[in-house]
């Protein structure tokens, strides 16, 4: 299952039915877990922690040392889960002595040219679209979509089961369940369609809706809107997450778009 013509440390550890293709390189402190399959040309550098069953195609390089002036060569990780695929030219930087590891989760889809910088710590269900950059230190929760060529500054969060339009630049906080996008990144409704094929139920969708209704329409500043949400929202573990999230943003969240009056309303 091994190419002749793959250049493998003989210290790399490798799982059984793993696949390397001709001219892939595997360095010593590797590791690839079962049925997982590394193509031509694609190169895993020290450091790397593959999960079972993943994908890794040409050109992608996982593991290389981070762009960041304060690393000095510390012994760290890039650890990718089980089931995710890395398509062409994906680079995965290693952590530093912030997280000492970057992390992408299990079942996630980094399409053609994604960076995934060090210390991001990037959770299960993710995509990543053609062109998204992630810079050091940001944080993705799990099933939050980013469309192509959008940039996100270090030490941000992108909540879980969030949707952010094409080509933005995120300099703010991304909540959970909400769809982003414009410029400057702002609220654009709630997440609906991919609640929906995640199963969440109308109910649920309906109170998502109303807390959002509350902090983004209303008109209120976050303190006060949150006040209210904690007054007028029964608790619920949707609630608890939506306030956690905010009251622990170090950077600011998106805000609400005021639209022109001859914009048209923004569909996603």
């Amino acid at each position: 299952m091994i190419s002749p013509l793959a250049q493998v440390h003989p210290k790399a550890k490798i799982g059984p039915n793993v696949t390397i293709d001709a001219f892939a390189v595997v360095s010593e402190n590797v590791e690839i877990g079962e049925g997982s399959h590394i193509m031509s040309h694609a190169i895993i550098m020290d450091g790397a922690r593959i999960g079972k069953e993943c994908t890794i195609f040409p050109g992608a390089v996982i593991s290389a040392v981070p762009q960041d002036l304060k690393f000095v060569g510390e012994e760290t990780l890039a650890i990718i889960g089980d089931h995710t695929t890395i398509r062409e030219c994906v680079t995965i930087n290693r952590g530093t002595v912030d997280k000492w590891k970057t992390v992408v989760g299990s079942h996630c889809l980094l399409m053609a040219y994604v960076h995934v910088a060090h210390d991001c710590i990037i959770g299960n269900h993710v995509i990543l679209v053609n062109g998204v950059t992630l810079a050091g230190h940001i944080t993705v929760d799990d099933y939050a979509i980013i469309n192509g060529l959008t940039a996100v500054q270090q030490f941000l969060h992108i909540g879980a089961h969030s949707y952010i339009g094409g080509q933005s630049s995120i300099r703010k906080d991304v909540p959970p369940f909400v769809k982003a996008a414009r410029e400057p990144l702002s609220y654009a409704g709630i997440n609906k369609i991919g609640l929906a094929r995640r199963g969440f139920s109308k109910e649920a969708v309906e109170e998502i809706s109303n807390i959002y209704h509350i902090l983004f329409i209303q008109g209120h500043n976050t303190s006060t809107a949150l006040n209210i949400i904690k007054e007028r929202v029964p608790d619920s573990p949707i609630r608890a997450n939506i306030i956690s999230f905010i009251e622990n943003s170090k950077a600011g969240i998106i805000r609400r778009y005021i639209k022109e009056s001859a914009d048209e309303d923004i569909t996603l």
